[in-house]
């Protein structure tokens, strides 16, 4: 931008010197340049990109399938919960692969180490950090992926987006990955248990064709022992080894199938969630989705509610012998308003066959090259039964979450006794070890 105005000095200013006069006179606005560069606006900056789940109990996954390791970062966790690595190891034993003849044979112990956030057994409410390394990768068996797209996986996706990728193990779009949210899912689970005697337990209840029958499963009585007693995670031994053999016959034809996780949550505070945009079945819809292979989510009585008239589908009040309000049915699934209302939650999550098979494949190179693929690596025929402690996880993310905004608004004052009951109800003598 240039301008030809004389300057003049501001009234009251005293006339600069001659030798000053001299260089301003050299100095003229005409021979100013003055460039502008454009500002981003700050409330359109990106804040985040996608490795990081949660409001006020914040997860923050890193780490790539054939890396040094994976793990997470865990922010807002309460402090003097007890915690050990024992506590975290359970459940990622039940996620890592090698686990059966149906499940991925890549050997990981998938051990983990606490780096920070716990001293002398208990979390410092500040950030935890949990890694796992990586010891059985075998890089050479993606050459071919180093040049071609394998169908269906997020290999081109992930070009389209950065003009780059890890092209060993598929990088972040790896289910490795999420050794990152279970890890943290089992501290959310512990602080869930401790302190409502909230339950988060998930199984299986289809592999392909194999459907597990409505009422089959008593949501008010499973355990995690019966749905841990087959390699499957299915709590009905009939049907599990029904979806055991579906896996077996199409993991000899070097073929792949899905299926469906089911996940309940007994005794969950009620109030959780919030009206509108953040309904507590919306916060579970988009975590449980943003695990690999989803492709469909259910709650309450999802689809099959569709089929139902108003007064067949609603949930009627009634007071029980404690005194408290309950529904008769629970086809809302126990989420009411996007607030809970002390019911099972329940829901389905829908997983896709696994998408690397060892059939050839028609696809395309990097340079848009028309060829045939045969993938390799080691990979799980059948994605859900390693997918029912990853439904947990995210559901228990959710869910503490949600208590601690809960417990912020409308508990932090005392609250109405009329209406409203305290969060802790379910276990109200939990005491916090102390220091």
């Amino acid at each position: 931008m240039a301008s030809s105005i004389t300057p003049k000095p501001f009234l009251g200013a005293t006339k600069p010197s001659s030798s000053l006069s001299s260089d301003f006179q050299r100095l003229s606005i005409s021979s100013l340049r003055i460039s502008f560069k454009p500002r981003t606006n700050r409330n359109l900056q990106i804040q985040a990109a996608g490795s990081t789940f949660g409001n006020y109990f914040r997860v923050t996954t890193f780490g790539e399938s054939h890396g040094g390791g994976v793990g997470c970062i865990v922010d807002g966790c309460p402090p003097r919960i007890p915690l050990s690595e024992t506590d975290l190891q359970v459940d990622l034993d039940r996620r890592r692969p090698g686990q059966s003849r149906i499940t991925t044979p890549r050997k990981e112990t998938d051990t983990c180490r606490i780096y920070s956030g716990v001293s002398e057994g208990v979390t410092t409410g500040t950030p935890i950090h949990v890694f796992v390394p990586n010891t059985d990768q075998r890089g050479h068996d993606y050459k071919e992926m180093s040049i071609a797209y394998r169908p269906s996986h997020a290999d081109a996706t992930y070009d389209m987006k950065y003009g780059v990728r890890a092209v060993q193990g598929g990088g972040r779009s790896s289910a490795r990955e999420t050794i990152g949210r279970v890890a943290p899912g089992a501290i959310a689970k512990k602080i869930l248990k401790q302190y409502s005697g909230t339950e988060v337990l998930a199984y299986v209840s289809q592999v392909h064709q194999v459907v597990l029958p409505d009422g089959s499963v008593d949501h008010e009585t499973v355990t995690l022992d019966q749905i841990e007693s087959n390699i499957v995670r299915c709590p009905n031994p009939e049907y599990a080894e029904k979806m055991i053999a579906a896996i077996d016959a199409v993991r000899t034809r070097g073929d792949s199938i899905g299926g469906v996780v089911t996940c309940i949550v007994r005794n969950a505070p009620r109030g959780l969630g919030s009206p509108v945009f953040d309904k507590l079945e919306a916060e579970l819809a988009k975590a449980v989705m943003s695990l690999p292979a989803t492709k469909g989510f259910e709650f309450g009585s999802g689809f099959a509610g569709t089929y139902l008239t108003g007064s067949e589908h609603n949930d009627e009040f009634f007071t029980d012998e404690h005194g408290r309000i309950r529904t008769r049915t629970n086809r809302s699934g126990g989420i009411q308003g996007g607030i809970s209302n002390g019911e099972i939650i329940n829901m389905r999550v829908a997983f896709k066959p696994t998408a690397t098979i060892s059939k050839k494949q028609q696809t395309v190179t990097r340079e848009k090259k028309e060829i045939e693929l045969i993938a390799r690596g080691r990979h799980d025929p059948c994605v859900v039964p390693r997918a029912v402690p990853m439904v947990e996880a995210m559901v228990a993310l959710v869910l503490v979450d949600q208590l601690l905004a809960q417990h912020a608004q409308c508990n932090l004052f005392p609250i109405n006794p009329e209406l409203q009951e305290p969060l802790s109800l379910h276990f109200p003598d939990f005491e916090p070890a102390s220091l």
